[in-house]
């Protein structure tokens, strides 16, 4: 990666190239940041509930992340998170020209490793979407097939090209993979810039995550990187200065949206769980996830009570709890149980316009209508400006 930058020495021929390679530093130096807090979310959150003897708590973020009666499928689900966080941070390490440079072993090394995640990620990614019951329905599953097969075959191609020794090309290849292998954190960061855009979820179902708009990130988050590095590549190696400023201009903007759609995840997804990692108190929604499954709703309702009532301050009764295990059960198809737990929310934060719209979404999903109708004028009463239960009105033809 070539580290010029704009002096007063340079020249106006070279402006173009200079500005090319600034605008394509930038956006990687946005998306490393990004993809270290990801990073660092899903380590902290998913190793301190497994040590702490609490591995149903990854139910709370992943739609069936540890089942009980399938011990195999969670060693393939924990290696997935292991591979998630090794290759993400191992790609940037890739990207540093200083290491290909001054420490080769380590960039050949690495690149190694990098090469066998990828294949590995990828099956166990193809075997959580087809056989474990992930969200989403079977167009996001054959997006997710599709950057699989993306991802085994930019990690064939660069190393077959490493072994020839055409550098030129492995390089390229390389690139491609880096994009593939991140498309997890493309769709996040494409979720959350939507929602930024249109104001909330738009386009699915976010008690089900379900949707075209879904269904769209799923393929866009492989297709449309790659189609901007395809477009860099050929304006560095063969446009003219007119191309070069203007995908450097794309970059930018490019750039500008990626960071948006990094701070939203990083609100609404990556800081809950770090929050969630390294909050001494004990999580009532892990403590009732495992009653629910040990003994049933209407015990964890009693257990819930019973706690609440005792005063203790060692167990954690944010807002948020309730509602991501209501969510949950909403995406494992139980409407029934997310219904009674954002009613438990209800009950504990009963001015809060989320939970009633929380509450909502689960009435509408086991087809209540009328009472979803109720909750979501509660919610707009509470919270006039909440955008989500606006829509769900206008869907429901209420006001």
């Amino acid at each position: 990666m070539n580290t010029a930058v704009i002096t007063p020495g340079t020249s106006l021929g070279a402006l173009p190239n200079t500005a090319l390679k600034a605008a394509a530093r930038f956006w990687i130096g946005i998306a490393a940041i990004g993809q270290v807090v990801f990073a660092f979310a899903v380590a902290s959150f998913y190793s301190t509930t497994a040590m702490r003897g609490h591995p149903e708590s990854w139910n709370r973020f992943m739609t069936h992340g540890h089942i009980p009666e399938q011990p195999i499928g969670n060693l393939v689900v924990g290696l997935h998170l292991v591979l998630a966080v090794f290759i993400t941070l191992s790609g940037l390490v890739q990207l540093v020209p200083g290491v290909r440079a001054r420490v080769p072993v380590l960039h050949r090394w690495n690149g190694r490793l990098y090469v066998i995640s990828a294949f590995v990620i990828s099956i166990a990614g193809l075997y959580m979407s087809w056989f474990r019951g992930a969200a989403g329905d079977t167009f996001q599953q054959v997006g997710i097939s599709f950057n699989a097969v993306l991802i085994m075959l930019c990690a064939s191609m660069a190393l077959r090209h490493a072994v020839a020794r055409d550098f030129v090309r492995h390089r390229r290849w390389a690139l491609r993979l880096f994009l593939v292998v991140s498309g997890v954190w493309f769709f996040r960061v494409g979720v959350m810039l939507s929602g930024l855009i249109f104001g909330g979820p738009f386009g699915y179902d976010p008690s089900t995550f379900r949707g075209p708009m879904l269904t769209t990130i799923g393929f866009a988050q492989t297709l449309l990187p790659l189609g901007v590095l395809e477009l860099y590549l050929y304006a560095r190696d063969r446009a003219g200065s007119g191309a070069r400023i203007a995908v450097a201009a794309l970059l930018i903007v490019l750039s500008v949206a990626t960071a948006a759609g990094i701070a939203g995840a990083t609100r609404s997804m990556w800081l809950p769980r770090i929050a969630a990692a390294f909050d001494p108190r004990v999580s009532i929604a892990e403590t009732l996830t495992s009653v629910i499954d040990r003994d049933g709703m209407d015990a964890a309702v009693e257990e819930y009570h019973r706690l609440r009532a005792s005063g203790t301050d060692n167990y954690n009764f944010d807002e948020a709890q309730l509602n991501s295990l209501g969510y949950q059960r909403l995406r494992m198809a139980h409407p029934d149980q997310a219904i009674r737990i954002f009613q438990l929310n209800v009950e504990a934060y009963p001015l809060s316009g989320n939970v009633h719209d929380s509450l909502a979404e689960a009435y509408l999903a086991a087809g209540q209508h009328e009472l979803a109708i109720a909750s979501y004028r509660k919610a707009l009463e509470l919270d006039p400006d909440k955008r989500t239960a606006q829509l769900a009105l206008q869907t429901l033809g209420a006001r």
